[in-house]
């Protein structure tokens, strides 16, 4: 059986940015042609919201270019078979990415069950991922253990990997999320399934 490639790319996300969700469906649909080996780079993007939710319309987009945003995002969804409800509210997202850079040292399963499980719960639960009782469950029900859950909120080296994830998007001049690094080149925003895949037959030929 040949092998697959293997394909390096670092991802800067958030779990509450709903381009996020998309792009990385979008992304790991590479799996078909590559051994794919993904830095994810988690970035707080809503520092000022309150763990407890807040109304959608509490963010500061005019209303015009929110519905737009919302009506290309249900579009894109839709088209690719992406579940996603309507959202409602807005939360804080630090514990959840504190949560999620702990849980790397559980391994690439429990990882990506925990990665999935925050997103769904957000875009398709409906459910408060800024409340640390449904992370602690979330993280519980994919093999995460307490004393990793515990370590995540507790332990400063899970902060300076944010703060290092803020430093390195600020090396690679990234302003917003999700971005994706292939090679040298970065893809910002809504990027395509064919975009990813160019992407990575220029690394590939460059290999």
């Amino acid at each position: 059986m040949t092998s697959l490639p293997t394909l390096n790319v670092t991802v800067y996300s958030d779990y509450i940015c709903p381009f996020c969700y998309v792009g990385h469906h979008r992304l790991l649909k590479l799996r078909d042609s590559y051994d794919l080996k993904i830095n994810w780079c988690f970035l707080e993007i809503h520092p000022e919201t309150s763990a407890s939710g807040e109304p959608i319309d509490s963010l500061d987009y005019p209303s015009e270019q929110w519905q737009q945003m919302i009506k290309n995002l249900q579009r894109i969804a839709s088209e690719e078979n992406i579940p996603l409800s309507d959202l409602s509210f807005i939360t804080n997202s630090k514990d959840a990415l504190l949560l999620s850079e702990a849980a790397k040292q559980c391994g690439r399963e429990i990882f990506y069950a925990l990665h999935e499980k925050l997103f769904q719960a957000y875009f398709v639960e409906g459910s408060n991922i800024g409340d640390r009782h449904i992370l602690e469950a979330l993280a519980t029900s994919c093999g995460v253990g307490n004393n990793v859950i515990q370590s995540a909120w507790a332990d400063e080296r899970y902060q300076q990997r944010l703060l290092s994830n803020f430093n390195s998007a600020r090396e690679h001049e990234i302003q917003s999320v999700p971005s994706f690094v292939f090679g040298d080149e970065v893809l910002t925003g809504v990027v395509s399934e064919s975009t990813f895949r160019q992407a990575a037959e220029i690394i590939s030929r460059a290999a």
